[in-house]
């Protein structure tokens, strides 16, 4: 029967050994080349679209936006308690990640964590120029589905919150916006202010105290349950 064009029948004579050991040696190489100490693997998936800016790709850039601009926003906004202060903050640190995209070195750092750093940094900028005390204008948008009496309720109780947050010393507000309002866990958020996990945890102990005190447990602490995380 006549060989296919297709399928190449196998050499098992001399040099088709000798091709074989050649592949073997080349695959081993290239395993070795791969579990090199310098060499790194990332699973951030952000990383993915900072290469993309660095190379102009504009689609990338509104991925980014859209992916980050919420919660860099709803951390402005609990920090500074101030919309417009926030929008100024989650703009300087996308435009802060668009100049870093083209040096960024993979497997340093995840992208969110350093983000999330930037915007804190802004934050504290902004709050150690105030001269005014904040004024807790940033409530908690109400579940319209809610009766008018719930909707009350809930929006006497965010803004007591807020109230209540903007009391906080600075890193305890900190460790509450992370570990709370943005859902990271004890590790994300200790990595964020560059503290321990046992420092972050006893910064979040000392705020759920005073926000105890303050909103005289009339609504959720926030965090109750994010320890565990």
């Amino acid at each position: 029967m006549a060989q296919s064009l297709f399928h190449k029948p196998r050499d098992f004579g001399h040099a088709g050994v000798k091709e074989n050991l050649q592949q073997k040696r080349i695959h081993l190489v290239s395993a070795q080349v791969d579990a090199l100490p310098g060499k790194q693997v990332t699973t951030d998936p952000d990383e993915v679209l900072l290469e993309r800016i660095a190379r102009g790709d504009m689609a990338a850039v509104s991925a980014l936006v859209s992916r980050k601009l919420p919660r860099l926003l709803s951390l402005g906004r609990r920090m500074l308690n101030d919309p417009a202060e926030a929008e100024d903050v989650a703009q300087e640190t996308l435009v802060r990640t668009w100049k870093q995209a083209a040096t960024w070195v993979p497997g340093k750092a995840r992208i969110d964590t350093w983000m999330h750093r930037v915007a804190l940094n802004l934050c504290y900028d902004r709050l150690r120029r105030r001269k005014d005390s904040v004024s807790p204008d940033d409530v908690e948008i109400i579940d319209d589905a809610a009766g008018p009496s719930v909707q009350l309720e809930q929006a006497q109780t965010a803004q007591a919150l807020q109230k209540a947050l903007a009391q906080l010393p600075e890193r305890q507000r900190t460790a509450i916006t992370l570990n709370y309002f943005q859902e990271m866990s004890n590790i994300e958020a200790a990595a964020v202010m560059g503290v321990s996990i046992e420092a972050l945890e006893s910064l979040l102990a000392r705020a759920r105290r005073t926000l105890r005190t303050l909103m005289s447990e009339k609504s959720v602490i926030p965090g109750s349950t994010g320890a565990g995380r």
